[in-house]
């Protein structure tokens, strides 16, 4: 099992290497050349920006058994696809039973958006959300290593 994380704009990096680093996972953190990021413990692949360019090389390096952090459905619905446990930033964990409830949210919001809509804006982030993605992160980890 390894934690890869889809990181151009994931919050939680620091919680990921802290909680596999006492579990002893490798953890692959996936940017475009936008970002610069460093780490002691995580490996850092930097790709060239691109439309979904790291989302397409975190999916293909992705194997079953495998932790993908990311808030993209699609890349998690690809993940689920290939028998990985899938977690977004808020600790909201994907699997087959919400998958295709939110591409379908997704597809609308788009629909919306290019008809010149507008849909309500994401709340800020909590710090209920950084303790509701440990827990729930760390939960996925100890039901895959056991």
């Amino acid at each position: 099992m390894r934690v890869i994380v889809d990181a151009d704009a994931c919050p939680v990096k620091e919680i990921i290497v802290r909680v596999c680093r006492e579990y002893n996972i490798e953890v692959v953190m996936v940017i475009d050349t936008s970002h610069i990021l460093k780490s002691d413990y995580a490996k850092i692949i930097t790709v060239d920006k691109g439309s979904d360019s790291a989302d397409i090389y975190l999916i293909n390096l992705a194997v079953k058994g495998d932790l993908i952090v990311t808030q993209d459905y699609g890349v998690a619905a690809m993940a689920l696809g290939k028998g990985c446990f899938c977690i977004n930033q808020n600790g909201m964990i994907y699997d087959l039973s919400n998958i295709d409830s939110l591409l379908l949210s997704r597809h609308i919001g788009k629909k919306i958006r290019r008809s010149g809509g507008r849909i309500n804006s994401v709340p800020k982030r909590t710090k209920d959300d950084d303790k509701n993605f440990e827990k729930n992160f760390t939960d996925i980890i100890k039901e895959a290593l056991a």
